[in-house]
């Protein structure tokens, strides 16, 4: 094992868990999972990593084994980035390198928005650039040209009640049918672990709040066309992603200063079919001690 069991950790704005690993005294790097995953999804990138790195991994509020809070107004996405920056200022965490995949891309994004002075380095996953309001636009005009079938999931989820109703008992299921992988299989343990986090009283509803608060927090996002990323970044692409279509990338070079894309055959989670190939993209990126 790489990464600890969740630890627990109680902050002014909730009772959170995370995980850790790699060097106590190394560089800390920051990593935080998305949708329908938990901190684990760092397990086996992990095991790759360089040496020199101390991983914190938290687990978003209602998912993991972080607390689980009704009200969509508390799974907006500068919402859980707070609850981020909460956590790390409880643990003494001053400046430290950024990791987001899925949703917790967009969350290291406000992050990044909410303390840009104690980010060194950010690296995003396989989600939009919440500053990209051009390409974000192409996408939605592509998705609009075709059926749009793969995302049907977020309106499912979006809808009252249904998830909390037609979730439970089918927990094994609803995790497989997203995280089955497209060139290689997710490892089982991680799969095993997202099924029992699901299988917690309140996820099926928490997990569908991410979706139900993409409303307003877009709205927040299209005031960000002005905006200009100064953090050093690297986009890693899973380039087989059905969600995530390449359009995503397109004009991502004028939202940053300096980013570099790579890009991975693997899908949406790439960080679990690819985990080796994902962590040589990091170590040569990251800054190690």
């Amino acid at each position: 094992m790489y990464l600890s069991e969740p630890k627990t950790l109680s902050t002014p704005r909730g009772t959170f868990t995370w995980r850790e690993g790699g060097d106590p005294s190394g560089a800390p790097v920051v990593m935080i999972h998305g949708w329908p995953e938990s901190s684990y999804c760092w397990e086996h990138t992990g095991r790759h990593l360089k040496e020199g790195l101390r991983v914190i991994a938290p687990d978003l509020r209602g998912l993991g084994d972080s607390e689980r809070t009704e009200g969509q107004q508390h799974y907006m996405k500068q919402a859980l980035a707070e609850d981020v920056v909460s956590m790390l200022d409880e643990l003494g965490i001053g400046e430290f390198q950024l990791v987001g995949h899925d949703w917790g891309g967009i969350v290291a994004q406000e992050v990044a928005l909410a303390i840009p002075g104690r980010i060194q380095k950010m690296v995003i996953m396989n989600i939009a650039i919440i500053n990209n309001l051009k390409g974000n636009m192409e996408v939605i005009e592509k998705v609009r040209s075709g059926s749009g079938k793969a995302y049907w999931y977020q309106h499912f989820q979006q809808a009252p009640g249904l998830a909390e109703a037609m979730i439970p008992g089918n927990e094994d299921t609803w995790i497989r049918f997203f995280v089955n992988g497209v060139v290689k299989p997710i490892p089982e343990d991680a799969v095993a672990e997202y099924v029992r986090m699901y299988s917690i009283p309140g996820t099926p509803g928490a997990g569908a709040s991410y979706y139900r608060a993409f409303k307003e927090d877009a709205k927040r996002w299209a005031t960000l066309s002005g905006h200009k990323w100064k953090i050093p970044s690297l986009y890693i692409y899973g380039n087989k992603d059905k969600v995530i279509i390449p359009e995503y990338l397109n004009h991502i070079e004028d939202c940053f200063e300096e980013i570099r894309v790579e890009q991975v055959d693997a899908g949406h989670f790439l960080q679990e079919e690819k985990p080796e190939e994902v962590a040589g993209h990091m170590n040569g990126f990251f800054d190690a001690r």
